[in-house]
């Protein structure tokens, strides 16, 4: 079950699938930004219990790319401990307030009981209200107690709006409190998930411009530096009660600047509207494999594929490691600050054995990670994540071989994109 994951028609190839099917232009189907409230689940986690009690970490992955499917590599096995280390966050909102550059414990702590109400929430019935008034209660003095420490940490442009911002949520606390003491379980989730945006909001205020500098060789490239938000609108067939799904996707350039820069910057050259899924195995979801012989985007001021390094930030890191995968680097304990945790991850796909090889062909990863933790599955570390895809994930899964992109629009943050080459060439 190992294989590694590559690009050459960046294909996501496992050992025995079928090669990548011929594309077909169909159509059909709606989802508007809302979310939607399936998952489709598949056998990954019966696949998962095999891996992690008999194999542990495997090495490679399927290819995303190669049209020629790779050799397994050997295992490398992690420490015991890493295999069995709880169940890993695999909310995409969750890991980007996790991957946000700040270290300000108080506002964590108010963070963290909200979004243990998801599992509270678990609990059948009205029981779970109780375990949710425990969490509201938490949070609520964590706030309280917290309140100037978190504002100390706060940019000093944004301090009034951080201010506003924490109104706003200890009146929402209150709120929640209420609607937990009228036992309006319905109403519990839509509250927490709003507290949670202005929690993620005042974490944001916290940093305070970009916070490394990219290396020399990199520099000049399309940079994201801080996050952007986009909308990709896909036409899905096959599906009578679906019509064009619109995929919302926060992209996050500050543990992946130079990857989600590329993205952004082949989004505002229309790069992607108009071309077709290349891959749904109930795996990944894949495209951006252009008409023609070239693999990527071919730079119109060079005639050539622009291609970008591997780029990985670890947890523990103040900048990404570049052009090498963690296993090759020896760090296979490393816990990396984008993981493949969340149902919708997206990555960048490139050729089996260059790891700079990347350029504009994309995965969404579709997977359960119970039993998959942060750093002990089969792509953490050897892929660049740069985002995660927040609303209608779900609808992922509906997605097929031949479905359009109709198109990707940035919705915010493209004043964080540096040296954009769109403006000069093309």
């Amino acid at each position: 079950m190992a294989a590694a994951l590559a690009s050459s028609r960046c294909c996501c190839s496992r050992p025995s699938l079928p090669p990548l099917p011929a594309r077909g232009r169909r159509a059909v189907a709606r989802c508007a930004l809302g979310g939607g409230e399936k998952r489709n689940s598949f056998s990954w986690k019966e696949c998962a219990i095999s891996v992690a009690l008999s194999v542990g970490l495997i090495s490679g992955a399927p290819t995303l790319g190669s049209s020629a499917y790779a050799s397994p590599l050997e295992p490398v096995l992690p420490d015991v401990s890493v295999l069995i280390s709880g169940p890993p966050v695999k909310d995409p909102g969750a890991l980007l307030r996790y991957a946000l550059p700040i270290n300000n414990k108080a506002i964590r702590e108010v963070q963290k009981p909200l979004e243990d109400i998801t599992d509270s929430l678990k609990v059948a019935g009205v029981r779970a209200l109780d375990s949710v008034e425990r969490n509201v209660r938490q949070a609520s003095r964590a706030l309280d107690n917290g309140r100037g420490v978190i504002l100390d940490g706060l940019a000093e442009s944004k301090r009034a709006n951080g201010e506003e911002l924490l109104d706003k949520l200890a009146v929402g606390l209150d709120e929640l409190q209420r609607i937990v003491e009228d036992r309006n379980r319905d109403a519990v989730a839509p509250k927490q998930k709003e507290l949670l945006q202005y929690v993620g909001t005042v974490e944001e205020d916290m940093v305070d411009g970009f916070p490394y500098e990219i290396p020399e060789e990199y520099s000049n490239m399309p940079l994201l530096k801080g996050r952007a938000t986009v909308d990709m609108k896909v036409k899905i067939k096959d599906n009578p009660n679906i019509e064009d799904c619109v995929f919302r996707i926060v992209l996050d350039g500050y543990n992946a600047p130079v990857t989600a820069g590329n993205f952004v910057d082949l989004v505002e050259r229309k790069f992607y509207d108009g071309m077709e899924i290349q891959r749904a195995d109930g795996f990944v979801v894949q495209t951006g494999d252009p008409e023609g012989p070239a693999e990527g985007f071919i730079d119109p001021s060079t005639g050539k594929i622009r291609t970008i390094p591997l780029e990985i930030m670890v947890d523990v890191d103040k900048a990404p490691v570049y052009g090498e995968t963690l296993e090759e680097l020896g760090r296979y304990k490393a816990q990396t600050k984008l993981p493949f945790n969340a149902f919708g991850t997206m990555a960048m796909a490139r050729e089996e054995f260059d790891d700079n090889s990347a350029s504009s062909q994309i995965f969404w990863l579709l997977k359960e990670s119970e039993l998959t933790p942060s750093n002990a599955n089969i792509l953490d570390g050897r892929y660049a994540v740069f985002g995660y895809v927040t609303e209608n994930e779900d609808f992922l899964a509906d997605v097929k071989v031949g479905d359009v992109i109709e198109s990707i629009q940035v919705v915010s943050g493209l004043d964080n994109l540096v040296n954009p080459s769109y403006k000069i060439v093309g």
